[in-house]
């Protein structure tokens, strides 16, 4: 065969993010329970944390079509990466929108800047979603100010997966994908992987790579290749 033949034609998969299509179970209940109480919260900013792959984004996706149905808003309210935060974006951010999302809150942030951010969104009735992968009050800040105020914001994990939730996200991960496989190629996978978010998203685009190549449908022996392609990975370059 030549290697043209051999090339997997790659075409980005379409995940579905709404509400509908978000997984629930019990390491990430209370995360759902959360956005779904908004504007009910009991603070006006909250953090979801968890390892990558674990639904964060997703959740973040959710809470910003509910304040656009509440709020009438016909546009996305705004998202930002938290390292991008300026002390020039706090009034900036805060006249786009009463309500903000800042994704992947870590140590590599401006601490003065998300210090005034934060003020300025709870005095003036403002609402903010962090996401992190860790909690706050473990990140190393400098900015005693902002760790303080960050301690009392609620802070909720979402873990890494159980049965339940490993077999509907490798479900929908296939789907997603356009694929489709048995019941028992998914028992299969759930038996022998390694159980974590990030994991499982690699092992369905190792796949997906394989069955591309060899130009066969989804079979036991691909899952079991994949599986052995990525255990043989060095942890360090399959997690990072």
């Amino acid at each position: 065969m030549s290697e043209t033949q051999q090339i997997a034609f790659k075409f980005s998969s379409h995940p579905y993010l709404g509400r509908e299509d978000f997984m629930v179970s019990d390491c990430n209940y209370e995360a759902v329970q959360m956005i779904d109480n908004w504007p009910n919260w009991p603070f006006f900013a909250v953090c979801l944390y968890g390892p990558s792959g674990c639904g964060k984004t997703h959740l973040a996706r959710i809470f910003s079509d509910k304040v656009s149905v509440v709020k009438h808003y016909p546009y996305k309210i705004p998202a930002i990466q938290a390292k991008n935060i300026t002390l020039d974006s706090p009034h900036e951010l805060f006249t786009q929108n009463s309500c903000l999302i800042v994704e992947n809150l870590d140590e590599h942030i401006n601490q003065e800047a998300v210090f005034h951010l934060y003020n300025l969104y709870r005095n003036e009735g403002g609402f903010i979603l962090f996401t992190a992968r860790q909690a706050p009050a473990r990140l190393p800040l400098t900015l005693p100010d902002l760790k303080s105020r960050l301690n009392i914001m609620p802070s909720i994990e979402i873990g890494e997966p159980d049965d339940e939730m490993l077999s509907a996200l490798i479900l929908k991960l296939f789907n997603d994908r356009q694929l489709l496989v048995a019941p028992e190629i998914i028992m299969y996978m759930i038996k022998n992987m390694q159980r974590s978010f990030t994991y499982c998203n690699k092992l369905v685009a190792e796949i997906d790579n394989i069955s591309l190549i060899r130009k066969r449908a989804v079979s036991l022996n691909i899952v079991k290749e994949a599986i052995n392609n990525l255990n043989s990975t060095a942890q360090g370059e399959l997690f990072s």
